[in-house]
């Protein structure tokens, strides 16, 4: 249920045209405690977890790909699935005493929503497999130290921190909506693309903002951007 919820709600904000930035963070200080174990117990067959992989693999690449920019704010835990979410993120920010484990080998099993992957870019394979193995617990300072992390919030209320990072996510999403859009969309394809497609989809991009209202009124205020 919890996995169709999540898909119903990416499908929401692909269709969010005005959308900018986006802040995933879970309830009563726990941003995710992963997978419901009596759930997967029944789920007890390769195939069946292959299932789950596939749609889980879909469902947080599509979140990835949206022209949003997102933010995990780890307030409390972020374990197993819940810490392969927050890769799936464009940013991580955490709370002083919360700590994200991938807790998948003590599980006899290991990441498959994409969370491997995406962990290797954002930390490098060295660093990921220290901490896919356990060797290395991510609390918030070791997060913030491997680069896992941005920034660890001066508060850990659930309310204070929230204000904390809807006040860090605003740096990034001042201006119009199709600018920003246009923006997370290339950085994107520049990751997922060859140089070429890359190149195209700026272009194709650049198409859908130059000569338009943005674009216009910037110039009209300046002929030269000089700050």
């Amino acid at each position: 249920v919890m996995m169709l919820q999540l898909l119903e709600k990416v499908i929401e904000l692909e269709n969010w045209t005005e959308g900018k930035g986006l802040i995933v963070r879970g309830a009563k200080n726990t941003f995710s405690s992963g997978s419901d174990l009596n759930a997967v117990k029944s789920l007890g067959t390769p195939e069946d977890g292959m299932a789950v992989c596939m749609f889980m693999q879909n469902t947080l690449t599509r979140f990835m790909r949206l022209p949003i920019i997102s933010v995990a704010l780890v307030q409390g835990w972020a374990l197993g699935g819940g810490a392969e979410f927050t890769t799936a993120c464009d940013f991580r920010l955490m709370t002083p005493e919360s700590k994200i484990r991938f807790v998948h080998k003590e599980m006899g099993i290991i990441p498959s929503w994409g969370g491997t992957t995406r962990l290797v870019e954002i930390i490098g394979s060295r660093q990921a497999l220290k901490v896919l193995s356990g060797a290395l617990k991510l609390d918030s300072k070791y997060a913030l130290h491997i680069g896992m992390v941005e920034e660890v919030l001066q508060s850990s209320d659930e309310t204070k921190s929230l204000e904390e990072a809807q006040e860090w996510l605003k740096q990034f999403i001042q201006g119009p909506p199709e600018v920003i859009r246009a923006l997370k969309k290339s950085v994107c394809s520049g990751r997922e693309l060859y140089l070429e497609e890359a190149l195209q989809n700026e272009r194709d991009l650049l198409g859908t903002v130059w000569g338009g209202p943005a674009n216009l009124e910037a110039i009209a205020k300046k002929g030269k951007f000089i700050k």
